[in-house]
């Protein structure tokens, strides 16, 4: 006999992991904890598992990847935009966590079927980055809000407050910054590839962790999956006789944000890899933000080709 294999979607929440088993409509929920974990791989263990999809969903998937993974499952994490648009095609309309899951179930099994998906491995110093990076984040929210409160304050009492506020978020902002820095310098390849991205004009050292913790794929996909996975990669949008210009969407918020403004400072600095291709677009008419979009892809191959050749930044490769 047979057994039918099975593809696992699992929506993940702070304090509940819904799960869909795929073929079949069985589905049930646990805690995101231990024992919650435990009683997933005991419903696992009676299965012949396919694949295991989860959402990727800001680090809140990463203790039940890992886990999963561990016990030698194949995990996938799922861009959520793709899902999404894979639900409003199924025709999706409701949205429940275990409606969810059971989209997760069913995309995985599509996107497996047509190898595009990567598998998940587990990397605990680059977990721990890119959990470094979005407390980074928050602090620097936190900064923002601050000053612009203390512009608007006129009470002293209310003064005092925000500025110590402010001068204790940029402290803790520096702490974070020192910590990525030891943390990177501690792994001789992370420190390998930090350092033949500080060779590219315009790589400072936020987008150098950002890109080791949050595109760890660099140097091992083409430039256009590098696009993609960042989202400045337009996508086709024609039907019949109508043909729009393609659209950027989906992607990893957090790289795709480093690497705008990285993009849009090396263009205020008139860097030669990059301004004149830019400066060319929008003589040409293009709008400023397809010109800066543009650019950014362009950077973004420009670093993917220096991981993948293993070399450093020279200027006949602009």
């Amino acid at each position: 006999m047979v057994t039918e294999l099975k593809w696992i979607g699992i929506d993940v929440s702070q304090l509940r992991l819904d799960v869909h088993i795929h073929p079949g409509a069985e589905a049930f929920s646990a805690p995101n904890d231990a024992a919650g974990l435990k009683a997933i791989f005991k419903r696992l263990k009676q299965l012949e598992v396919a694949a295991i999809g989860l959402e990727a969903s800001g680090g809140l998937e990463r203790k039940a990847a890992n886990a999963l993974a561990g016990r030698g499952y194949a995990v996938h994490l799922l861009d959520p935009a793709q899902v999404k648009a894979y639900g409003k095609a199924m025709k999706q309309k409701a949205k429940t966590d275990t409606l969810d899951a059971a989209i997760i179930a069913r995309y995985v099994k599509a996107a497996a079927e047509q190898g595009v998906l990567r598998p998940y491995r587990p990397d605990q110093v680059l977990a721990a980055l890119a959990a470094l990076l979005a407390v980074r984040r928050t602090l620097l929210d936190a900064v923002k809000l601050g000053k612009a409160q203390l512009g608007l304050a006129e009470e002293p009492l209310v003064k005092r407050i925000h500025k110590s506020r402010l001068a204790q978020t940029e402290a803790q902002l520096k702490q974070i910054d020192a910590e990525i820095r030891r943390q990177i310098e501690a792994e001789p390849e992370l420190a390998r590839r930090a350092e033949q991205l500080a060779t590219i004009p315009g790589v400072g050292p936020v987008l150098t962790a950002t890109l080791l913790a949050d595109l760890k794929e660099l140097g091992a996909i083409s430039s256009r999956e590098a696009a993609s996975l960042t989202g400045v990669a337009p996508h086709a949008r024609q039907s019949g006789k109508t043909e729009r210009s393609g659209k950027c969407s989906g992607g990893r918020k957090a790289v795709r944000d480093v690497l705008y403004m990285a993009t849009l400072s090396a263009i205020k600095a008139k860097k030669p890899h990059l301004y004149p291709f830019y400066k060319r677009l929008r003589e040409a008419g293009k709008p400023f933000k397809v010109a800066i979009i543009a650019a950014a892809r362009k950077f973004l191959t420009i670093i993917n080709a220096i991981i993948r050749d293993n070399t450093v930044f020279r200027t006949s490769q602009t």
